[in-house]
């Protein structure tokens, strides 16, 4: 646990001074800071991995946070190299897509869930209603998806996943499984973090300071919460 605390902590500063570095300008030394603070979380779900008693769950957690910082390198890239914006984005996209699958599994490996299939498709159906809500706020919330708004649909239903399903199994538990807590709030926050970045990439006006702070509180918050929850399995 110590070796978690030590990495959370040590992860604050780097973020302060990244985040400064990005909004001065985008730049590699940007985007090996934002490195240096994934790697803190996949060591804190490390460092709970090693006194934890599951074998599964902290394997795949880590697995979903090594996706989820090559998802950070990929987008940050996106801005140094303009011209490679539209392969960088699938990339991100693709890689954060596959770290929530990674995390769902993690849930899924050390919870189980209903023998009612019934039951296990209410989730499922909640994140496909919930990406077309998203959709179909395109036009009043001033996006414009494009290209990219078949990989926006299939990233949604992935992202929303991990909250969805940490809800459903504390109430499949009655709330008893302290995990599933931290993961719900991880969840929730990555989303709301990934709501405001969707301004950024497919608004106008949404790169101001205070945007790029308030994506970045909600997203490493939520990465942080997904890497403790593996001290509480």
């Amino acid at each position: 646990m110590l070796i978690s605390v030590v990495a959370t902590a040590a992860a604050l500063p780097l973020l302060i001074i990244y985040v400064a570095e990005k909004i001065k300008r985008f730049s590699l030394k940007g985007v090996f800071l934002k490195t240096a603070v994934s790697l803190l979380f996949i060591l804190t779900a490390i460092g709970g991995g090693i006194s934890s008693g599951s074998t599964v769950y902290p394997y795949l957690v880590i697995a979903g946070l090594v996706f989820g910082m090559t998802g950070d390198i990929w987008l940050d890239l996106k801005y140094v190299f303009p011209e490679k914006d539209i392969p960088f984005t699938y990339a991100g996209f693709t890689v954060f897509g596959i770290g929530h699958v990674f995390f769902v599994a993690a849930m899924l490996s050390a919870f189980g869930g209903p023998d009612d299939s019934l039951l296990c498709a209410l989730p499922v159906a909640a994140a496909v209603l919930i990406t077309i809500a998203v959709l179909a706020m395109e036009k009043p919330m001033k996006l414009r998806y494009g290209s990219f708004r078949p990989v926006v649909a299939a990233y949604s239903m992935l992202l929303f996943s991990t909250a969805l399903w940490a809800g459903f199994l504390i109430f499949c538990s009655a709330g008893d499984q302290p995990a599933l807590w931290f993961m719900l709030a991880g969840g929730i926050s990555f989303a709301l973090s990934d709501l405001v970045l969707s301004g950024t990439y497919f608004g106008k006006d949404h790169d101001k300071p205070a945007d790029i702070i308030l994506n970045y509180i909600f997203y490493y918050l939520g990465q942080f919460l997904i890497a403790w929850s593996v001290m509480f399995v």
